[in-house]
């Protein structure tokens, strides 16, 4: 019973690091193509500078509060003795890295929008670095809260679908 509740929170989480890549990926090309079309309606409004820094900076803020966030939570992890409590403490923190992460592809996508810097490029692609080194995996897991190699066959067993 225990391993199909690890499975189903494995494949919910899984889903949430998919559908916030899904739903970002369109909105960041949708709006980096309209930019770089060059037949640009100049009826949306420009953020000024100080909008286009502050909205840079918190951009980057979030990007390191998240990696900062995600590894605080792995730490607490090493104190729990169950492997179970473990795999969901990882599980949990990975769900709330890519929520940070999607609103980092949000910011980044609206302030290109609204201002055409480039800087929002940069930052949506180390969103979607982070994106990629997020994805939950037992190689993953293993090597983040160091593990045993006799619980890989735990975490292979609930990444497999049912």
């Amino acid at each position: 019973m225990e391993i199909e509740h690890l499975r189903a929170a494995y494949r919910r989480t899984e889903q949430l690091t998919l559908i916030c890549l899904v739903l970002a990926l369109p909105l960041f090309g949708g709006i980096y193509l309209y930019q770089q079309g060059g037949n640009l309606d100049k009826t949306l409004p420009q953020l000024p500078l100080f909008g286009q820094v502050l909205l840079l900076v918190a951009s980057l803020g979030l990007l390191a509060v998240h990696y900062l966030l995600f590894h605080r939570r792995i730490k607490a992890t090493f104190v729990q003795e169950e492997l179970s409590d473990k795999v969901l403490g990882y599980l949990a923190a990975t769900k709330q890295r890519h929520w940070l992460l999607f609103l980092v592809a949000v910011a980044s996508s609206l302030g290109l929008l609204f201002s055409s810097n480039p800087g929002f490029v940069v930052i949506f692609a180390l969103a979607l670095v982070f994106f990629s080194l997020g994805k939950p995996s037992p190689d993953r897991m293993m090597r983040l809260l160091k593990l045993k190699k006799q619980d890989r066959e735990l975490l292979v067993e609930i990444s497999r679908p049912s």
